[in-house]
Formats: structure tokens, sequence, C-alpha cells
């Protein structure tokens, strides 16, 4: 699978996850906090921070029909009006630029979801390195035709779409002139529960569309970016908050610094492990070998005595004659001396 290259880094299987922090509308419309959350994102050693780029107007109608209200008993938004919410959630325009900056400076990537066509010129402006679009945006192929025209990288959540679905979305955007592509496994409710994620998606998905897949990840925890990773996710999308408690629109389900931390560190323990098929011990197996089991003398042994198990123990180490010979040597006669703590050998007997 071929890599892919977004600024100064690398993303492909042989290199450690890609990590996104997603800054979404956890800033509660404070730019002091937003640029806090940058900053904690990058010392927790993500690789990138993303943002949300609409308006309310742009996302939805300013109406109170119950079209436009969350009416699910079960969302953490019940109740609430779809202009209201997105007011709250989105992240003004004009501090685009200054969180791009401050990441820039910080080593970070910086990018964002466009949710119209405005956004994604108003972002190519910026010069992002790539553009993610959003699961539920997913079927919004005139959207994913323009993010693609413009030559760059395209990260897309798959969420609740079906395979013919993505199929519509990853055709659009290569036949817009999207060449490097990467899909997110994607579970579109908040919080997504581990039992609802189906990790086994993944490789379906990479093989499926001949391209990186990775996950945007819901749950409580890390566990599951974990789990992603082994099974071949080469990017991991996490939402970010400094405080849970504090509150924010996706505070519920986002990571604190230290579990953000812990996800780049766990995330690449899981890829190193992955290594390859491998049998017989590695190198760094081989001294301890010799704590493996073989047969010694246990009771002083005079010569022309019969080997017992009265005088011989399968114990720790093994210095002396694999246990498999075992039944080999009881009966034997001993040719020499054998003082208890010898490790046995062939040379020994008759």
């Amino acid at each position: 699978m071929t890599d892919i290259q977004l600024g100064h880094l690398t993303i492909g299987p042989s290199h450690p996850p890609f990590i996104i922090a997603e800054l979404s509308g956890n800033h509660n419309q404070q730019l002091d906090l937003a640029i806090e959350m940058v900053e904690a994102a990058a010392k927790a050693g993500a690789h990138a921070i993303k943002l949300q780029t609409f308006t309310a107007d742009s996302m939805t109608l300013d109406v109170d029909t119950d079209d436009f209200v969350i009416q699910e008993q079960d969302s953490l938004w019940c109740g609430e009006k779809l202009h209201g919410l997105y007011q709250k959630a989105a992240t003004p325009y004009e501090w685009h630029g200054e969180l791009f900056n401050r990441a820039k400076d910080l080593g970070m990537l910086a990018f964002s979801s466009p949710f119209d066509e405005a956004a994604v010129d108003f972002l190519d402006a910026l010069d992002v390195p790539c553009f993610k679009i959003a699961s539920f945006e997913l079927t919004d192929l005139p959207l994913i035709a323009k993010a693609a025209s413009k030559g760059k990288p395209l990260i897309m959540s798959t969420g609740m779409a079906s395979l013919s679905e993505i199929e519509e979305a990853v055709t659009t955007a290569r036949k817009a002139g999207c060449v490097d592509l990467i899909l997110l496994k994607c579970t579109s409710t908040y919080p997504a529960q581990a039992s609802n994620t189906n990790l086994l998606t993944i490789p379906h998905l990479a093989h499926a569309f001949t391209c990186q897949v990775g996950l945007s990840d819901h749950t409580a925890g890390i566990g599951v970016s974990v789990a992603a990773v082994a099974l071949g996710a080469t990017v991991i999308e996490k939402h970010f908050v400094l405080d849970r408690s504090a509150g924010g629109v996706d505070a519920a389900f986002s990571l604190e610094p230290k579990e953000l931390s812990s996800l780049v560190l766990e995330t690449q323990r899981a890829h190193q492990a992955m290594g390859q098929v491998c049998y017989g011990g590695t190198h760094s197996e081989e001294k301890s070998k010799q704590y493996r089991r073989s047969i010694y003398v246990c009771e002083d042994i005079k010569k022309g005595e019969t080997l017992s198990r009265k005088n011989l123990r399968i114990v720790r180490p093994a210095f002396g004659l694999a246990p498999k010979h075992w039944d080999k040597v009881l009966g034997l006669t001993a040719k020499c001396d054998l003082s208890k703590g010898t490790a046995l050998d062939w040379s020994f007997f008759e």
C-alpha cells in the first residue's frame, strides 16, 4: 500500500500511526481555550489538530419545526435545535489561521473538515495539507468533488455509509482528481460503544478500495484505537478536550491530555508489536533459552551405577540433555562418577 506524504510526515503501514486531535467545538467559543488545546495536543504527542469549518447557516436552516430539533432520547443533544447547536459548535473562520499557525509552530500539521464548497476554498487558501470529509457528509458528492479537485490528499469518514455509498464517494473523489485517499472506519454515534464498532471492517475496507484505512473513534478510552492499529489502521482520529468535567459540545466522548498522550504511546507500541510471522524465538530471546529445563544429576552417582528417577531430575537451566531424552537415559550406566548438579551429557554413560 502506497505511503502518503502530509507535510513533513509520512503516513503508511510501515510508519507509526498518525494521530489526529479533533478540537471540534470543545473550545466553547473561547479563542484562548482553543489555543491552549492546540498546545496541549502538541505536548501529548499528537501529529495533527483538526478543526471543523462551517457556520450554522451553512449547516442547516434556522427553523423550529420538529425536523430541525434533535429528537433521539439517548442523544447527548436531545431537544437541541440544530441551528443553535451548530452555532455553539462552530469554530469562527477568523480563528483558523491563528490556530493553524500555532500548530505548525509546535511541529504539528493542521487541517479541517469543510462542510460546504465555500469552506473548501477558504481552507485551500490557508494551504491546508489535506481535507477531511465528515461521515455525515460522505453522501454529499458535490462537496467531495470540490475538495478532491484541489489535488490534495483526502481523508473520508465512512460512518453509517453502505458499501455502495462508500464506493460512490471514492469514485467521485478519484474522478475529481484525488490520488491519495484514506478512509476512516467510524461509528456515527456519540459516544459510540466498543460493541458497536466492528473493527474487522478495517482490513475489508482496505482490500475493497485499495487504500489506507484508519479509525475515527468516538468510544471512551483508547482500547478500541489500539485494537484498530493491530488490524491495520494507519490513522487514528480522536476528539480532544482539556477537561471533560468543564463541558464542551463533544466533551463526553473526548480524550483529555493525559489520555491523548497514552493513545500516542500505546498505538505506537501496537504498531511496533505487529512485526512479522516469527517462530523459534527472536534474537533478543537467545539468552533466555538457557533457562529452559534439561536433565541434571540430583544425587551423587558412582561409576557403574544405574541412572534413575532417584538420581536424575528435569530442572532449569538448559545446559544438560533436553527433557525429550528422559526415557532414553533412564536405566543407562554411568561410566564415571557424577556429582550432584552435573548437567547430563551423552559422554557420561556406557
